[in-house]
């Protein structure tokens, strides 16, 4: 059983060496450093995660976005899809290769998500306050409830 153990950890670390990852064997678990080569410098953006929920009168977005400034980020309201776009600045000047991990993400990031009901996209604000962002999109007021009364006939 230990033999098979010290192989399969060999065999990693070769495949991980040919890939360019260095691995530590810790406690039975293997840890990887990146490289440059690696996913953190493919020229994709970011995902961004949000919230969608809505009142009577408005569909809120809230992403939380730490460490991005306000005149960082771009949003879109364009047929009933909103557009979140941005960059994350990294806060330091260390290269990849003095890192020990590094597990976020730092450029471009994008979100779109299609509204489930008409918007008017004119009247939407945003705000960034202690790193979440909030849209409010008002409803347009084609989709709003309407409560009719039931006459009586007469």
């Amino acid at each position: 059983m230990l033999l098979t153990y010290i192989f399969i950890i060999f065999i990693i670390q070769i495949y991980n060496k040919n890939r360019g990852l260095s691995s530590i064997a810790k406690g039975g678990l293997m840890t990887e450093s990146l490289t440059h080569d690696d996913w953190l410098s493919e020229e994709n953006d970011g995902q961004l995660s949000i919230d969608v929920y809505q009142d009577e009168h408005n569909i809120y977005v809230l992403a939380p976005i730490a460490g991005v400034k306000s005149k960082d980020i771009d949003i879109s309201i364009t047929d009933e899809v909103v557009t979140i776009r941005g960059t994350r600045l990294p806060g330091h000047d260390a290269d990849s290769e003095k890192h020990f991990t590094q597990e976020c993400y730092w450029g471009p990031f994008s979100r779109s998500y299609v509204l489930p009901i008409a918007v008017n996209s004119e009247s939407a604000k945003a705000t960034l306050k202690d790193g979440l962002l909030k849209i409010e999109i008002p409803k347009d007021e084609k989709v709003k409830t309407k409560v009719i009364k039931i006459s009586d006939g007469k």
